[in-house]
């Protein structure tokens, strides 16, 4: 006899089969998904860069913050409002849908608005009333493990969201607090093939939060993929070493380019669908 867990709607005992759900194109659950753009939306000119580069390789979600919560009170906070629509503008204008963090109740209208993906970050992943309004809206949630939460706590949190109604949640592993020092965290991989044991909802991972490691987005990515990752969501900024947020966990853009073929024959191999592509020439970067 199986054991009884805690949470009902989001396992594999009440729905056996995978969830899948398409946005911008993308069947979620069967295609691979990848999520690409900066930490932060700084200004026009990086998002408009990012976005068209992005959109060349026929990636389908944009992604970036707009409210930004930071450890410390003095790091850049985003531009909230106005980077908002700055993503909106660049995600029209290249064929992009926007995924960008929801940070407290208040502002689900304004994301609702712009954005077709709300992303709930670790930080917030126990913020049982957000979480609950988030179950009421008509959006897909991208739902992010907390830094020490355990995966029943994880699972549990998407409980509170599908319990709402809305069954449209993306899980993502994107690294946990652990004793290790070499990395900002530590990306637990292992968690992508025990949740889709137990849950039916899709599962991405995050090797830039996960890693903190420019050098280590790439290997972590293949080994996501490996587990049976449905996707990723990576860090790309067009000038890193200038980025107001995290530079030193964001590729460059012909790196990001460079991973994709790898990626795709990966997907090929584990019949995992996908539709992006490297198909414009390496550009240098500034």
């Amino acid at each position: 006899m199986s054991k009884r867990v805690p949470y009902q709607l989001v396992s594999r005992s009440w729905k056996p089969e995978p969830t899948t759900f398409t946005v911008n194109g993308v069947e979620i659950g069967k295609e691979l998904m990848m999520i690409a753009g900066p930490c932060a939306v700084e200004n026009e000119e990086q998002i408009f860069t990012i976005t068209e580069f992005l959109s060349k390789l026929n990636i389908k979600f944009l992604r970036g913050g707009a409210y930004k919560p930071r450890t410390s009170p003095y790091s850049f906070q985003g531009l909230k409002s106005e980077g908002l629509k700055l993503m909106r503008r660049a995600a029209d204008k290249f064929g992009m849908a926007v995924v960008t963090e929801i940070m407290s109740i208040d502002k689900i209208d304004e994301l609702v608005q712009y954005a077709d993906i709300l992303q709930v970050g670790t930080r917030n992943m126990q913020n049982y009333p957000l979480l609950r309004a988030l179950g009421k809206i008509n959006k897909p949630v991208l739902l992010k493990r907390g830094m020490s939460n355990t995966i029943e706590e994880w699972l549990l949190a998407a409980e509170y969201i599908l319990s709402g109604g809305n069954s449209k949640i993306i899980l993502c592993e994107r690294g946990i607090r652990t004793f290790e020092t070499a990395t900002r965290n530590t990306l637990d991989i292992s968690a992508v093939p025990i949740a889709k044991s137990l849950s039916h909802l899709p599962i991405i991972i995050d090797p830039s939060q996960g890693t903190g490691a420019r050098d280590m987005i790439i290997p972590m990515s293949r080994a996501g993929i490996a587990a049976g990752a449905d996707g990723l969501i990576i860090e790309v900024h067009n000038q890193p070493e200038e980025a107001l947020s995290d530079g030193d966990q964001s590729l460059y853009l012909d790196q990001f380019q460079e991973m994709l073929d790898p990626l795709s024959k990966m997907a090929n191999v584990l019949n995992k669908s996908f539709d992006f592509q490297a198909v414009v020439s390496p550009i240098e970067n500034n």
